[in-house]
């Protein structure tokens, strides 16, 4: 593909791209493995700015190169007093991000190479990434080239203050650094705005690469690589924005023909998700690898998964183009690694493999049922174990007793803690569920995995739950009651057609699956159901030349995007006129930078937008659509990973970021046929036998203090100004504190008995609690917050969590603080902080026994 050139300035500041098939990307992705390892440049130009954690948090990288003895800047806005070299272009593939530089008589080609293969989910799940330096001289002269690489170890931490530790670490054959941080308590946080606080960050090179490495803030090896001195080595830990790792490549010789240079930077989670209370490692360490397995396959397979990287993005690249246009094939390469990198493989009691999305920025929900259905095309398209993979989770969940409900599940918790539906009425009501939608979806992808197998064998697995599924959309589906649905940032809605359109594709490929089955004549029944109600829905949503938003609502349109469904699975539902009518509408309505979702407002959903471009399989107007959704991506102002929502007529970002549903745009390629089976049929992870859903066993828990929950008048003294240092000692004055029962929050949020307001970001409670002579054996400690706590017992720090719940859960003691607890008085002390939505804090101690089996 042709590299873009960058030059002039365009709309709102930003670089123009050379031509209209160029496309320069709000962010760039540089590393992009999972939510937590996933690392983006929002800048025209490398040099330009800082790199980011994709939630915009600083998390910087930094390479500096020395020509003859002059030092150039390539990666990152600092160390500042080192001039950047010049870059002429840059390219983003599926799997690498290519950056052109050129001065001082070289040219380089900064290569950022994450082998997300998706046949094979074992090399697709690890994390890391390579970086390669290609250098070739442009002068004809010889010229000495050195490389400095580093880390800032906000890599490691979820806030910038947490302590971090570093070393070099022993891999045959590689010189290796690595951080982490000092608490390592793994899997023990959750939320959206948040970063790894657990694991380690490895840098590593082959010895025979690597000249020296070094242990401080990245911006200072660097100004010491610059200057030509050695490389600090500071043992010890520190805060994490002053700490960081860095590895000096050896000097090379660069003339008239091209040499290289790489290194590599990977990160080790030890457990990557847990499921239903169960700590589960990432795929690639099913078979027992640790760091340095990965580390050592990882430099062995270089060569080989450079080729097989280059020669995929090629062929993806020319396939997409091929299909639907050169902007669309750069629009599906900026999508590739985002999509991949919003979710995390691992590995079931079977060593099959498990993919858990995650909300990236919407609320941080795991294993989104209408987050997986905008981005299953992508899985689609490269065979049935990654189709299978997201679906295995959350049907496992699905079919167990904790789902009471006739309709398919929200999600299954907080990323990374998949122990159960957190969203609407979670488990426990009906309210601000999304029936329909989550039914029809589930039903839809079990039809498109059944047409790409040419079998119901794995729907039949969760048969009796999909059947019951299809009867709730057969009885509500076609003119649904107000309800959510996947765009439910627009609120409640009745009578949705575009919903109503789901829930007709979702009765046909129910109907598909029994046919599969051999019940003939229930797939007889369901098929003419589906057509009765695909009649009725074109009589009764027509309103002029377009359909409705709403049955009720003449005047009114929307995107139908949900009708895609009934040609790739070859229902025939609809005639070819109702997708003319509706394009025909869409040419005329939509704005500069692509059609708005529906007439309620000028926002709209990237990946809807190129799904109804589909809709008459004509190129004309596929390209028509695409043309405004490419304008934005080169001329929004908002510089972060590729948003799915956004103003149609201004470019601006609405929310959402980085979110997995850009693997949407994939779905023109599962209309190709023999496209689609190329790509499928390569799948050589042939995942078989997922292990059930983990069992877990919920302890007894029995409060030695009451709660919020079961009293209204637990007292509490409280302050939402910062108070005077010690005010977590137990001997600490707090008679000038308010006093108020807890707990402490906003109305409305979930489960939350918020007995006393608070709405600041910040509040300090203490409370005094009288506890046996002779204390349990398992004495902890329970909390509901939302959002971040600290607890301390006799001024003592004894818990912490980051994130937010739903309900009381426990907390681990740290070391200290379970030694710190006493028979008769005790001092609790709790520090909570809220960044956005609902807050609540509640705490007390409790004794915690093993559950039993029923």
């Amino acid at each position: 593909m042709t590299a873009t050139t960058l030059f002039s300035a365009s709309a709102f500041g930003r670089e123009k791209p050379a031509t209209e098939n160029d496309l320069i990307p709000p962010s760039t992705p540089l590393i992009s493995c999972d939510p937590y390892f996933s690392v983006w440049s929002p800048g025209d130009k490398l040099t330009d700015v800082e790199t980011t954690h994709w939630t915009g948090k600083k998390q910087p990288l930094t390479s500096v190169i020395r020509i003859d003895g002059q030092a150039h800047r390539v990666m990152g806005a600092s160390p500042a007093g080192v001039p950047a070299l010049t870059q002429k272009s840059l390219t983003v593939l599926p799997t690498r991000s290519i950056y052109t530089f050129e001065g001082a008589g070289i040219s380089l080609n900064l290569t950022f190479t994450t082998p997300a293969l998706p046949d094979d989910i074992a090399v697709l799940s690890r994390p890391v990434t390579y970086l390669t330096y290609d250098f070739r001289a442009t002068d004809g002269k010889e010229h000495d080239v050195s490389v400095f690489f580093g880390a800032g170890a906000e890599l490691v931490v979820n806030n910038p203050d947490q302590t971090v530790s570093w070393s070099g670490d022993i891999v045959p054959g590689l010189s290796v650094v690595k951080m982490g941080s000092t608490t390592q308590k793994i899997l023990g946080s959750k939320g959206d705005d948040h970063r790894i606080d657990w694991g380690y960050a490895y840098i590593a090179a082959p010895q025979g690469a690597a000249a020296a490495t070094g242990f401080d803030r990245p911006e200072k090896l660097a100004s010491n690589f610059a200057a030509g001195n050695t490389l600090a080595k500071n043992d010890g830990t520190a805060r994490a924005d002053q700490a960081g790792v860095g590895i000096e490549l050896k000097a090379l010789k660069v003339g008239d023909k091209p040499v290289s240079t790489w290194a590599m930077i990977a990160y080790d989670d030890i457990y990557g998700i847990q499921y239903n209370r169960k700590n589960l490692r990432a795929f690639w360490r099913k078979d027992g690898w640790e760091a340095k397995d990965l580390l050592a396959a990882s430099a062995k397979e270089y060569d080989a998964l450079q080729k097989k990287c280059a020669a995929f993005d090629e062929e993806l690249m020319g396939d997409m183009a091929k299909i639907g246009g050169e902007q669309y094939a750069k629009i599906t390469a900026l999508a590739y690694r985002q999509c991949f990198a919003a979710g995390k493989f691992v590995a079931d009691d079977n060593g099959q493999p498990l993919q858990f999305s995650k909300e990236n920025h919407s609320n941080g929900c795991i294993a989104t049922s209408d987050i997986f259905y905008p981005m299953a095309p992508q899985f689609l398209l490269f065979g049935p174990s990654l189709a299978k993979s997201f679906l295995a989770p959350f049907m496992e969940y699905a079919k167990s007793d904790r789902w009471k409900f006739p309709f398919a599940p929200h999600d299954l918790g907080t990323y990374p803690q998949a122990n159960g539906q957190v969203y609407g009425g979670g488990e426990k009501t009906e309210e601000n569920q999304m029936p329909v939608e989550e039914s029809g979806n589930v039903l839809i992808l079990m039809a498109a995995i059944a047409q790409l197998e040419g079998n119901a064998d794995y729907a039949s697995l969760y048969w009796p739950r999909l059947e019951q599924w299809a009867e709730y959309l057969k009885k509500e589906g076609f003119d649904p009651a107000n309800q959510l649905c996947t765009d439910d940032f627009s609120g409640h809605l009745a009578h949705n057609v575009n919903l109503s359109a789901k829930a007709i594709c979702g009765l046909g490929a129910f109907a598909t699956l029994c046919e599969l089955r051999g019940e003939k004549e229930k797939a007889a029944s369901y098929m003419a159901t589906a057509r009765e109600y695909a009649q009725r829905w074109i009589k009764d949503a027509k309103d002029g030349d377009h359909y409705r938003l709403a049955f009720d609502r003449p005047g009114t349109w929307s995107q139908k995007y949900n009708l895609v469904w009934d040609k790739i699975l070859g229902l025939n539902l609809f005639p070819a006129d109702v997708y003319r009518t509706e394009m025909d509408f869409y040419l005329k309505t939509q704005n500069t930078y692509g059609l708005a979702l529906d007439n309620r407002a000028d926002y709209s959903k990237l990946d809807w937008i190129l799904w109804s471009a589909t809709l008459t399989e004509d190129q004309k107007d596929f390209q028509a659509l695409v043309t405004p959704v490419f304008r934005f991506l080169n001329e929004t102002p908002d510089r972060s990973p590729m948003t799915d929502w956004y103003q149609t007529k201004t470019a601006k970002k609405v929310g959402f970021t980085a979110r997995p549903v850009v693997g949407g745009v994939f779905l023109k390629a599962l209309y190709d046929k023999p496209l689609w089976k190329k790509y499928a049929d390569r799948d050589v992870t042939k995942a078989k036998g997922w292990a059930s859903m983990p069992e877990y066993i919920a302890p007894i828990i029995t409060n030695l203090a009451p709660s919020a929950e079961e009293n209204d008048s637990v007292l509490w003294t409280h302050t939402t100004k910062k108070p005077a240092e010690g005010w977590e000692k137990a001997d600490f004055d707090d008679s000038l504190w308010n006093r108020n029962p807890g707990g402490f929050g906003t109305s409305g949020t979930p489960n939350a008995k918020a007995r006393t307001e608070w709405k600041s970001d910040d509040i300090w409670l203490r409370r005094t609690v009288t506890l046996p002579d002779t204390l349990p054996s398992g004495i902890g400690i329970i909390a509901h917050h939302d959002e971040d706590i600290e607890v301390y017992i006799n001024g003592v720090l004894a818990a912490g969590a980051t994130g937010f719940n739903e309900g009381y859960e426990i907390i681990p003691f740290t070391k200290d603080g379970k030694a710190a607890i006493k028979p008769g008085k005790n001092v609790i002390a709790v520090h909570c902080h809220q960044t956005g939505g609902g807050q609540y804090v509640d705490v007390t101690i409790a004794d915690i026994q093993p559950g039993k089996k029923k």
